[in-house]
């Protein structure tokens, strides 16, 4: 008891207590959302079952309700944000912290955490007057080049799953960006100093022994941006399309699931409607989770065999 009162005293019981509890709201909250995600997705659960996940038709007219397009776009469009974020925000990261001067490189950071306070509807504003006018331009180059491939092919009509690809592009950079960056600077002196003792030079220290000791801090970076891309709303709302159907081709219209939820979801009338938009919210959910997770042990299984 003494010891008790006297662990109470010094903080230690208080610190644990007020921890603990500040843990215990991030699962207490996520539970909660998932519950109420859950229960109000009932009429829609009941109607369809397991079907709504792969059914095709969006008919709110007819009550027939399916996912499958939504879960599509969504993919489809954080993917092609994360193949052309990863490279670019790491690359700019590395020579942020590596290689460029202190003054260009403190300037930059100043204008890339600006871009990052940027409100989603401002860069959907942009998307539509500048990017999309852009891409038209470009897009015959890209076509005349991989209009072989299914990817490519078609008719281009601005508003497409490209397009909100690039959107998502610009928005995640700044997360890869600075966090990477701020793991690069965490990495010890001794570090750099020991490569280039070695007879390394500046880029080979960089990547062979920097980039390796933050990674683990790059790949969260990575993580976080993918949460932004599969749950991002107004940007893509403004130049995806908004047309519930699958194409192969990246020029075609698509649709998200955010972007239908927020779309459609002040206009759901009965409790089917509502319910089926209130469904795809926890689709979402089980989509974000499901993807990182997956994310997740890839990297661990992928530490593990260069340390094996």
């Amino acid at each position: 008891m003494q010891a008790f009162v006297k662990r109470v005293r010094n903080g230690d019981e208080i610190a644990y207590a007020i921890t603990f509890l500040c843990a215990f709201a991030v699962i207490a909250i996520t539970a909660l959302l998932v519950f109420e995600l859950y229960r109000n997705s009932e009429p829609s659960r009941v109607k369809f079952g397991w079907s709504f996940l792969w059914t095709k038709t969006w008919d709110p007219v007819a009550g027939e309700f399916g996912a499958l397009p939504f879960i599509y776009g969504t993919v489809v469009t954080s993917a092609f944000a994360m193949i052309l974020g990863i490279p670019l925000g790491v690359g700019a990261a590395i020579f942020l912290a590596e290689l460029a001067p202190p003054r260009i490189s403190s300037g930059l950071t100043f204008l890339i955490e600006l871009l990052a306070a940027v409100p989603s509807v401002i860069i959907g504003v942009l998307g539509v007057f500048i990017l999309l006018p852009f891409l038209r331009i470009v897009q015959p180059y890209i076509q005349g080049a991989l209009g072989w491939t299914p990817l490519f092919a078609g008719p281009f009509y601005g508003v497409s799953l490209f397009s909100a690809g690039v959107v998502l592009t610009i928005m995640i950079l700044p997360f890869i960006i600075s966090i990477s960056r701020e793991v690069l600077l965490s990495v010890p002196n001794d570090q750099r100093e020991g490569a280039l003792a070695l007879g390394a030079t500046r880029w080979e220290s960089t990547w062979d022994v920097v980039v390796p000791f933050a990674r683990k801090g790059i790949v969260g970076s990575i993580f976080l941006a993918l949460a932004r891309s599969l749950g991002e709303t107004m940007a893509v709302t403004m130049v995806v399309g908004n047309d519930p159907k699958i194409s192969a081709s990246l020029f075609a219209p698509g649709y998200s699931i955010a972007a239908v939820i927020a779309n459609e979801f002040t206009e759901a009338t009965g409790d089917l409607y509502q319910g089926a938009l209130i469904e795809l919210g926890l689709v979402l959910f089980a989509l974000t989770i499901v993807i990182n997770g997956a994310a997740r042990i890839l990297v661990a299984s992928t530490t593990k065999r260069g340390t094996s």
